[in-house]
């Protein structure tokens, strides 16, 4: 079976390379041009690369071929950029993904398997854990597109039967997560602690998050591919919460010694707790998030550590 990843260059579609290769599927990877690879490919390796624009329907076309399963990562946007921008936000990311759903229906394919935004698309929550059945207000432009998806991809399915499965990720961290992006904010945090540099946070570090090993997201995403139950909707996360102080105290431990820390005013999107419950996920996928926190920061630590050398 051939599975297609699109944006698989990044950091999510690097893990799931791996764990698609491990479980024996074929696998292409579509992302922009120019994007490394995260590590050497063998020749008998069941691999291929395509490079093209994700809003480019003929590099679509040529991606998509002979593909019976899509993993769905490309975004275009983020959470604290999309609200600037959110005409872009629909022309790139929804309009895109439209484009991708006509031509699954033409092609055949038998299965999307889409990342959405467990931290983005509940907005404010009523009540912490957050189960997939919680009221969906979403407060940044990023979140109200992801959701959009979310009911396209279950408009196809009614209507054509392309079948899905939409995954609500909460905050993933791990190896080949950028450490100087603008968005992963342990990975972040422990590269700038390592190197001796300030790090930043946005209000006085009290907003609590979910933030879930990468390696236990690769899981739910292999485990989605044959899953034939009614569910179609799943949060994934760690199950619990933690402060960004709490990381900033685990950084410290871990390196054995303190960082610094500056705290600048809080943005109006970020909301003050969001964990995910995911009993259904348990339940259904027979997915357990296997790794702790500290274990997943000992494993991103090994890693930052190679970029030094």
């Amino acid at each position: 079976m051939k599975c297609l990843i699109l944006g698989g260059a990044g950091f999510l579609g690097s893990h799931l390379t791996d764990g698609l290769l491990a479980e024996g599927y074929s696998v292409r990877v579509f992302d922009r041009p120019n994007i490394a690879k995260h590590r050497h490919f063998e020749k008998d390796e069941k691999i291929e690369w395509f490079e093209g624009d994700f809003t480019n329907r003929n590099d679509l076309v040529e991606a998509i071929k002979d593909c019976e399963i899509i993993f769905h990562f490309i975004s275009t946007t983020l959470p604290k950029s999309s609200n600037d921008n959110p005409v872009y936000d629909v022309e790139t990311n929804l309009i895109g993904t439209l484009r991708l759903l006509e031509l699954a229906r033409t092609n055949k394919v038998k299965k999307i398997i889409y990342a959405s935004s467990g931290g983005t698309v509940y907005g404010v929550p009523n009540e912490v854990p957050i189960k997939e059945s919680h009221t969906t207000e979403p407060i940044c432009s990023y979140g109200i597109t992801k959701l959009t998806i979310e009911k396209y991809l279950k408009l196809y399915h009614y209507l054509y039967g392309i079948d899905f499965c939409v995954l609500r990720i909460a905050n993933p961290f791990g190896e080949w997560q950028r450490p100087t992006a603008a968005q992963g904010a342990v990975t972040v945090f422990l590269n700038n602690a390592l190197k001796g540099k300030m790090i930043t946070i946005w209000g006085d570090g009290s907003v609590v998050r979910d933030f879930v090993y990468a390696g236990d997201v690769t899981e739910a995403l292999l485990k989605s591919i044959p899953y034939e139950g009614e569910e179609k909707v799943f949060n994934i996360g760690a199950g619990y919460g933690m402060s960004l102080k709490e990381i900033i105290s685990e950084i410290e431990t871990l390196l054995e010694k303190p960082v610094k820390v500056e705290f600048v005013e809080s943005r109006s999107f970020d909301v003050k707790s969001n964990v995910l419950d995911i009993e259904k996920a348990k339940n259904e996928l027979g997915w357990n998030p296997k790794t702790t926190f500290r274990e997943g920061l000992k494993k991103n630590l090994s890693w930052l550590k190679t970029l030094e050398d």
